[in-house]
């Protein structure tokens, strides 16, 4: 068969709804300026789908420093990749800020967080290593334990948070080393994205009393948002010390594109000249540079924009809760509304609909296999920008639909 012929064929499981979804469910386009509220097919929208948690996307110091980098260096330089001619003294600034930020000895600055991390997994092991990994770990972590050098039998995956089951699997990979003569590294979130859950990285810390591993945490959700100074999951359960590789992006805190990896100096200088994706990849843009350190100088100098985040996760969830609904256990801003039945995807469309187009609620929302079957999720981000007025909204639409929902308001 023509590979074009095979892929128009079988567009795969959320391609297969493109026909109807398309900028509407998927692709959508939201205009204006960034921020709770943003213009959808003509209409605006209370956005809920937003991932500029302190409200650093449109901050006016951020706007500014942007601009003036831009101005001064505009957006190729430097050209080349880090090893070859791209180097400068800001992206080694902004690398000490961000291990010094951390609590890591140095940093590695990485063009984007997806491709980035898959890249970390690459490089750290080789085909007599072992990986260890939460079954709930992000896309972009199986796609790099995927390119572990080892057979397909030799990374182990353990129960989302279950420290028994990972107990178990390290005593499997505890095992295959002694006949492989390699590692282990395990693999898990600080704050896992779908479900808001925290990472239970003090209790797998606690486990390297037991076993011989290191450790590394994607804290893309956690990064400025968690801890008594935002420094991440590390700080807020007191267990910094014990995560051997800190991986964050600035997508979700920072609102700019760009990640990082923060690790002892002999682990990050082996990582600047092993990882592939970096070493022969362009380095990040300098208005990139110079506007991180810019978001990272106000995380932190202004604690008020982490704390009226704080403010307005609690009384979103609690006002969700008191409503009624199903928000399972998050402990983190995520915040997943679970709406509980055999819906068939019809009513789950018409749904979302209704919340654009006569309430102007704009979120993203999860179906099978994403989530389990007999359930909806929607899926709120809620920012430092957000407003008690904003939330009571929304706690009040979603009743009405979840109401509708039980009624078979949604049925054809």
């Amino acid at each position: 068969m023509d590979i074009f012929e095979k892929v128009v064929k079988n567009m795969g499981p959320i391609g297969a709804h493109a026909h109807y979804s398309h900028h509407y469910f998927s692709f959508p386009k939201l205009t204006g300026e960034l921020g709770p509220r943003m213009t959808f097919m003509g209409k605006e929208m209370l956005n809920w789908s937003l991932n500029n948690y302190l409200g650093l996307a449109n901050h006016p110091e951020v706007r500014k420093a942007d601009a003036d980098a831009t101005a001064k260096y505009g957006l190729a330089y430097p050209m080349g990749a880090r090893m070859m001619s791209g180097n400068t003294d800001e992206h080694e600034e902004f690398e000490r800020q961000l291990a010094e930020f951390v609590g890591k000895e140095d940093a590695f600055l990485l063009n984007y967080g997806y491709q980035g991390v898959m890249s970390i997994i690459e490089c750290m092991v080789d085909h007599r290593d072992i990986i260890v990994y939460d079954a709930e770990s992000h896309a972009c972590l199986i796609d790099g334990i995927r390119l572990h050098k080892a057979k397909m039998g030799d990374y182990y995956k353990f129960n989302h948070n279950d420290m028994d089951s990972l107990r178990k699997n390290l005593e499997r990979a505890t095992k295959k080393t002694q006949e492989t003569g390699g590692g282990i590294l395990v693999i898990t979130e600080g704050v896992f994205g779908m479900s808001g859950k925290v990472g239970s990285l003090d209790k797998i810390v606690e486990m390297k009393k037991d076993f011989n591993f290191r450790l590394l945490v994607d804290d893309a959700h956690g990064f400025g948002t968690m801890g008594a100074n935002g420094r991440g999951v590390g700080e807020h359960l007191n267990c910094t010390e014990g995560i051997d590789l800190y991986f964050s992006t600035f997508a979700k805190s920072m609102a700019a594109i760009g990640a990082f990896v923060a690790a002892p100096k002999d682990i990050i200088m082996y990582l600047k000249y092993n990882m592939r994706s970096q070493t022969y990849a362009k380095a990040l843009p300098m208005p990139f540079v110079i506007g991180g350190m810019k978001r990272l100088e106000l995380i932190k100098k202004h604690p008020e924009l982490r704390e009226q985040l704080w403010a307005n996760v609690r009384a979103l969830q609690k006002g969700l809760i008191e409503k009624g609904f199903d928000i399972g256990e998050t402990t983190s801003p995520v915040t997943p509304v679970f709406l509980h039945g055999d819906y068939d995807i019809n009513a789950v469309t018409k749904l979302v609909r209704d919340l654009r187009e006569n309430m102007g609620i704009f979120c993203s929302i999860v179906v099978y296999p994403v989530v389990p079957k007999g359930q909806i999720m929607l899926r709120i981000i809620p920012t430092s920008s957000h407003t008690l007025e904003d939330i009571d909204y929304t706690c009040t639409c979603f009743a009405e639909v979840q109401k509708r929902l039980k009624s078979g308001y949604y049925k054809d």
